[in-house]
């Protein structure tokens, strides 16, 4: 008599849930998922990299040089560009709410895409420098 195939396990696909963003002073999580980044913005820089924390307790912010300069929303364009690229989602995933002329910055991010962003770099950033006035 032929022995019997080895049993296997069902092929089944586990789906996990979307992982929250990290508990930083910087970001904020809405009723409906969208994560708010707040952010100080210092245009005309050499590079574009984020530099740590600026305010005070309660209004802090993500410090980030921008290369790009404040003319004709160029800023404001290479900023989201920045953020989807540091979080790896797409630019749709990332759109300025607050602080079209503004240093002072608010952007979401989507909540369909927030689980699957890599929050690392934000992260990084925020341990590098204590917060500047």
């Amino acid at each position: 008599m032929p022995a019997a195939p080895p049993s296997r396990a069902p092929n089944f696909i586990t789906m996990t849930s979307p992982k929250p963003p990290p508990e930083l002073a910087f970001l904020r999580v809405e009723k409906n998922g969208d994560v708010l980044v707040d952010v100080h913005v210092v245009p005309n820089a050499a590079k574009t990299r984020a530099v740590g924390l600026h305010g005070e307790a309660g209004q802090l912010a993500l410090r980030l040089r921008l290369q790009a300069p404040p003319v004709d929303g160029k800023a404001n364009q290479a900023l989201v560009k920045w953020l989807a690229s540091c979080l790896g989602l797409p630019q749709q995933a990332v759109t300025l709410v607050r602080g079209e002329t503004s240093r002072r910055k608010q952007l979401r991010v989507s909540a369909a895409a927030a689980g699957r962003a890599a929050w690392d770099e934000l992260v990084k950033a925020a341990g590098e420098n204590s917060p500047a006035s």
